[in-house]
């Protein structure tokens, strides 16, 4: 019975440490891409010279250069200009699928670059 139970409690684990292999790096990347939305806000935001599918392929590069799935369509671009203060607003949504043997599930992300409202 003993060796039951550890059988049980070693796949148990083996299980956990599977599903942290899958689930953890789309989180990570999705952390590490909404940090880059408030980097390009801020950087493309100040500029005049640079359009709205501009700041989009701005984001798309900085998305695949984490390999995420992000479609141009996927990208919100909203100019925030009031008397003396120019900021653009980002956001973009996406899914991510994660494979289990057996079983597949979708993870869906919203990272924006921040609160629009000044």
């Amino acid at each position: 019975m003993g060796i039951v139970k550890l059988t049980l409690g070693f796949l148990a684990i083996a299980a956990v440490v599977l599903a942290l292999f899958q689930v953890a790096p789309p989180i990570m990347s999705n952390y590490s891409f909404q940090d880059d939305l408030k980097t390009v806000a801020l950087m493309d935001g100040t500029s005049l010279t640079k359009t709205d599918d501009d700041i989009r392929n701005d984001v798309l590069r900085r998305a695949k250069e984490h390999d995420l799935p992000i479609s141009d369509k996927q990208v919100t671009v909203q100019r925030i200009n009031t008397p003396g203060i120019a900021a653009v607003y980002l956001a973009a949504d996406y899914t991510v699928t994660i494979n289990f043997p057996g079983y597949a599930f979708d993870m869906r992300f919203n990272p924006n670059s921040g609160n629009k409202g000044f």
